[in-house]
């Protein structure tokens, strides 16, 4: 249940790498208990974007908000609100399920009563209770990405970032991330930001957010944007709103191609 209380502002942020500007004066938000769908083509943007929502890098102007912390000057502040799942696996794979957690909660500071409370909650929360002792190895991808739920959530984050989390997992994996992310907006209120090039992940959302060679080309409700042409299929509509060649949007093998990657 949205409630227009913004946890995450985007307000007029351009970042640029030599001459080229990779985001163009961009605002956008999310609020508790939103789920919040940004889309475009490789080279649009959403990389850079991440990038700076994560405080790897600052934007040449505008300003990123947490909670109403400024990311550039409360950074430890802002960040205690973010939690993050990576497009690339970030597990320790030699690792077991909690020794990954543990260690995970070690970075964050946390008491271990506290860690071993949280941790207890996330494995419950996504099934993985009993299987504490397996090595990450060994887990399928789809719970390899719940561990990497469980573990982006011990700190209790009001903001959750996805960054296409559900590259290279089966269908029915990809669908149940999904409907996890679902209940954490409905029931806890986190506000998710979830980047994809799937129109099936996207059509899910409260709200899309498309980006194009750094700018936002459209926002509102997934359904605003199919509306526009009936007589057109969702993926037709994005490709030629992303501006995307030879991209088959919901492939999951599919690749965009509109010149250099995020």
């Amino acid at each position: 249940m949205t409630d227009d209380n913004p946890v995450l502002e985007v307000r007029d942020v351009t970042k640029s790498y030599g001459g080229t500007k990779a985001l163009d004066d961009i605002s956008l938000s999310v609020n508790r208990g939103e789920f919040v769908a940004l889309i475009g083509a490789n080279g649009a943007g959403k990389t850079t974007l991440l990038q700076l929502l994560v405080g790897l890098f600052a934007p040449d102007s505008g300003s990123i908000s947490v909670l109403g912390h400024d990311l550039r000057h409360h950074t430890s502040r802002a960040l205690s609100g973010i939690g993050v799942v990576f497009q690339q696996p970030t597990l320790d794979l030699e690792l077991s399920i909690r020794a990954n957690l543990n260690y995970h909660s070690d970075l964050h500071g946390m008491p271990r009563s506290v860690a071993r409370e949280r941790i207890a909650w996330g494995l419950e929360r996504f099934g993985l209770s009993d299987r504490t002792r397996e090595k990450a190895r060994i887990l399928s991808g789809g719970n390899r990405r719940r561990v990497e739920l469980a573990r982006a959530l011990l700190h209790k984050p009001s903001v959750l970032l996805m960054d296409e989390a559900t590259v290279g997992l089966d269908p029915g994996s990809r669908q149940d991330i999904l409907n996890d992310i679902d209940d954490l907006t409905k029931s806890d209120g986190i506000g998710v930001l979830w980047t994809s090039h799937l129109v099936d992940e996207v059509a899910r959302a409260d709200r899309l957010i498309v980006l194009r060679r750094g700018r936002i080309v459209f926002e509102g409700p997934p359904d605003q944007l199919w509306a526009t042409d009936e007589n057109t299929d969702p993926s037709t509509i994005l490709i030629q709103l992303m501006g995307a060649v030879e991209t088959v949007v919901g492939d999951p093998t599919a690749e965009t191609d509109i010149g250099s990657a995020d």
